[in-house]
């Protein structure tokens, strides 16, 4: 087995550039006779004379031309190679999967996290992938995610730190001919006792399912559930054909769709967080600084960084 170092490739590059050993040595900043030793070595363990010397020039043999090319290219790689470790290190390169839930994008604290990103790290592959919280946590914990735009959950799992990014109100979505779409200033959840509602289906996991409930139980009441869905569309079209009325986050009224309104709602409670999550152990530069500049968006009163309001983990948990 041949035993060439780096050093060697090095070494042997800097003569054949000057066909000069002198000039070499001094650019390599070491003296000749060790270069001349050095080069002699690496001939010796190729089995080939790379230079042909004299006392006035020094020169390639065909073998050493051959091995030049060569050597450059593998001192090209491992240059590069060190080149890409470090800027993988200092998080400029690399891949970083997150997920959303599906009314995230219309959050304009996402929208800000992701285009920053983007444009601060463009040799970044960002991997975006649409699915429910519960499923989000699934995923970080098992290591298939980095990140994760989630909704609070209960209980509070230990593995996962998160971030609360943002907070908004929820609304009620009506027809705009429903009798109760005439409320200007707003409802209140006692309001809906009443009303046939039209929810995310508890199975897929989103949140806002037993947030609702938690409401409607403040309230007095368990909530009439008249049908449920699994995309925000689905429920917004459900509502437009009369099967019921819906509560959903204030920033889903951009989706305009036509036929429904957004009414407020007055209680203090009727709100929403979207959190990013990622697992405490995660060493990654890239989601440090994602992780970091979500911190930074952090609303007054928001929830701390140590794993409150985020989602709980897999082991054990009760989607009910």
């Amino acid at each position: 087995m041949v035993n060439i170092e780096l050093r060697h490739l090095r070494y042997f590059v800097a003569v054949a550039e000057d066909l000069h050993f002198g000039k070499a040595a001094n650019r390599l900043g070491i003296s000749q006779p060790p270069l001349s030793q050095q080069i002699l070595a690496l001939e010796r363990e190729i089995g080939a004379r790379l230079f042909e010397r004299s006392n006035r020039r020094v020169e390639l043999t065909n073998a050493g031309k051959v091995f030049l090319k060569e050597a450059l290219e593998i001192l090209g790689k491992v240059d590069n190679a060190a080149a890409l470790a470090e800027r993988i290190h200092r998080g400029q390169v690399g891949e970083v999967k997150i997920g959303f839930f599906g009314s995230a994008p219309f959050v304009d604290e996402f929208q800000r996290l992701v285009f920053d990103f983007r444009k601060q790290h463009p040799n970044v592959n960002l991997v975006l992938r649409e699915m429910p919280t519960y499923q989000q946590v699934d995923e970080i914990l098992d290591g298939r995610l980095d990140l994760g735009f989630v909704r609070p959950l209960q209980p509070r799992p230990t593995p996962i730190q998160s971030v609360e990014i943002s907070r908004e109100m929820l609304a009620v979505v009506m027809r705009t001919d429903h009798p109760l779409a005439s409320k200007d200033h707003g409802l209140s959840v006692a309001d809906l006792a009443s009303e046939p509602l039209v929810m995310y289906a508890r199975s897929i996991g989103t949140g806002l399912y037993q947030k609702i409930v938690e409401l409607c139980r403040d309230a007095g009441y368990a909530p009439n559930v008249a049908q449920e869905a699994n995309a925000t569309p689905t429920m917004m079209g459900l509502v437009a054909a009369g099967i019921g009325i819906s509560i959903l986050p204030a920033s889903l009224e951009r989706l305009s769709f036509e036929g429904l309104i957004f009414v407020p709602l007055r209680d203090p409670k009727a709100q929403t967080a979207m959190l990013l999550a990622k697992r405490w152990d995660d060493r990654s530069a890239l989601v440090r600084h994602l992780f970091q500049a979500a911190t930074r968006l952090r609303p007054k009163n928001a929830a701390t960084e140590c794993g409150a309001d985020g989602a709980t983990a897999k082991r054990g948990r009760n989607r009910q």
